[in-house]
C-alpha cells in the first residue's frame, strides 16, 4: 500500500487554500494530509488543512528553524513548502532530511540572490536576461537625480523596497499637485515627489529603494518547475492586462524565465514576472515560491503542486506540458471558510475542519504572545478565485 503523503506548509498567503486542493486532487490519486501554521488565526489556510497550529511569535530566524525542525519531526512531514523564514530554513537542507523531510524551495544560493532586487538584476543581467534601467536609492537626492533622468527619457518614474514581495510599498511619482481629483474614486498608486522629498529629508528613517521607470502591460508571469538537477520541467506563462488574464507559451517569456530559473538553482517552483520596456519584455522581478496563481493553471489541465511534490519525493513527474490553454479568464474574490473561533493560546491543538466541512472550533498547543499575521503573509479571509 502507498503510504499517504503529509505536507506542511508553514505561514503563506490565503490563495494557498488552492494548493492544499490541488494536493488533495492529485492525478496519483495518493493520500495527502495537510498540516498549516499561520500568526493569523482567521487565515483561510488553516481551516483548509487536515490540523492547524498557530505559530509562535517573535522568533529569531535561527530559533524558527529549531522550531520548524521540531514541527517536522513530531508531525511527520515529508514535504515542507517554507514561506517565512526561508533563507533561514533553506541554509539547513540537511538537517531537515535527517528527520525525514524534504524541503519544496530553491538551493540557498538562489533564495540569497533573488531576497535583493538590486542584487537579482546584476545577476541576470550578467547572464543576458534584459532588466530595465533602475537605480538604488537611499535618499531624498538620489531619488531625485533618478526620476529626473527617467523623466528626461520620457518615463513616469516608481518605485519599490529592494526587497519586498507582492507590491508592498510600490509607488508611481507625479509632479501633479495634491488635490480634490487625489481624493475622489479610489486610492491610487501615485504619490507626489515634492511630499516623497519632504518626508525622506524630515526623516530619521533610511530607506532602500529600487527607482526605475513604470513598465508596461502585459504582465507575464512564468511559473517554473525545475528539479534538483537544476533541469526545468515546466515552465507556462500566465498573462495580466488589465482585467484580462490568460495563458502564453511564447518563447519570448519563456526562454529568459528557463534560464533564470536553471541557471540559478531555482529548484521545485517559482515565479519569474516579466512587462514591457518599450518593445521588449524585461525582468519584472523573481519569487522564490510557489506563486498565489499558481492553481490557476489547471485551467490548462496541469497540476503544478503535486508534480512538485513528487520531485520533492525523488518521483520525476517528467515534463509538464499543457495539453491546452485554457480559454482568457477574469480573477474574482470569493468567500473562504474561516474557523469559528478565535484560536486561544494555551490550548490543546484538534484537526481543522476541511473545506468541505462545517467549520468548528480549532485549538492549539504552540503558547503565542499575539494570533497577529505578519504584514506580508496576512491575507484577508476572502482569497480570489
Amino acid at each position: 500500500m502507498v503510504s499517504r503523503v503529509r505536507v506542511w506548509l508553514n505561514r503563506t498567503y490565503a490563495e494557498n487554500v488552492f494548493f492544499i486542493e490541488q494536493l488533495r486532487r492529485n492525478p496519483s490519486d495518493r493520500a495527502v494530509e495537510i498540516h498549516a501554521t499561520h500568526g493569523d488565526a482567521d487565515s483561510p489556510v488553516l481551516a483548509a488543512a487536515d490540523t492547524a497550529a498557530m505559530e509562535p511569535e517573535g522568533l529569531s530566524p535561527a530559533a524558527y528553524v529549531e522550531y520548524a525542525l521540531d514541527q517536522c519531526d513530531r508531525r511527520e512531514i515529508d514535504v515542507f513548502v517554507p514561506r517565512l523564514h526561508q533563507d533561514a530554513i533553506v541554509e539547513h537542507r540537511a538537517d531537515f532530511e535527517a528527520v525525514g523531510t524534504k524541503l519544496l524551495a530553491p538551493t540557498p544560493e538562489a533564495v540569497a540572490v533573488f531576497q535583493d532586487k538590486a542584487t537579482a538584476y546584476q545577476a541576470v543581467e550578467a547572464v543576458g536576461v534584459p532588466v530595465p534601467p533602475w537605480w538604488r536609492v537611499r535618499n531624498a537626492d538620489e531619488l531625485l537625480v533618478a526620476v529626473e533622468q527617467l523623466e528626461a527619457d520620457g518615463h513616469k518614474a516608481c518605485f519599490k523596497p529592494a526587497a519586498g514581495a507582492g507590491g508592498v510599498g510600490f509607488r508611481v511619482i507625479t509632479r501633479a499637485p495634491f488635490s480634490m481629483a487625489h481624493l475622489n474614486g479610489f486610492p491610487s498608486p501615485y504619490v507626489q515627489l515634492d511630499m516623497v522629498l519632504d518626508v525622506l529629508r524630515n526623516s530619521e528613517d533610511g530607506v532602500d529603494w529600487l527607482v526605475m521607470p513604470r513598465l508596461e502591460q502585459p504582465e507575464v508571469s512564468v511559473d517554473c518547475l525545475t528539479g534538483p538537477d537544476s533541469r526545468i520541467r515546466m515552465a507556462i506563462g500566465r498573462t495580466k492586462n488589465g482585467r484580462r488574464r490568460g495563458f502564453t507559451l511564447d518563447e519570448a517569456w519563456l526562454e529568459p524565465a528557463r534560464l533564470i530559473a536553471e541557471g540559478f538553482g531555482l529548484h521545485h517552483l517559482s515565479n519569474i514576472q516579466f512587462r514591457m520596456y518599450g518593445d521588449r519584455p524585461v525582468l519584472m522581478d523573481v519569487n522564490t515560491r510557489p506563486a498565489g496563481g499558481l492553481h490557476q493553471l489547471q485551467l490548462c489541465g496541469i497540476n503544478a503542486p503535486w508534480a512538485a511534490v513528487q520531485l520533492a519525493l525523488g518521483e520525476d513527474p517528467g515534463d509538464l506540458v499543457p495539453p491546452f490553454l485554457g480559454q482568457d479568464y477574469a480573477v474574482v474574490s470569493a468567500p473562504r471558510p474561516v474557523r469559528a473561533a478565535s484560536v486561544p493560546a494555551h490550548a490543546d491543538e484538534v484537526p481543522a475542519p476541511t473545506l468541505s466541512a462545517v467549520p468548528a472550533p480549532v485549538t492549539v498547543e504552540e503558547p503565542v504572545a499575539e494570533a497577529t499575521a505578519e504584514a506580508s503573509a496576512g491575507a484577508p479571509a476572502a482569497a480570489t478565485a
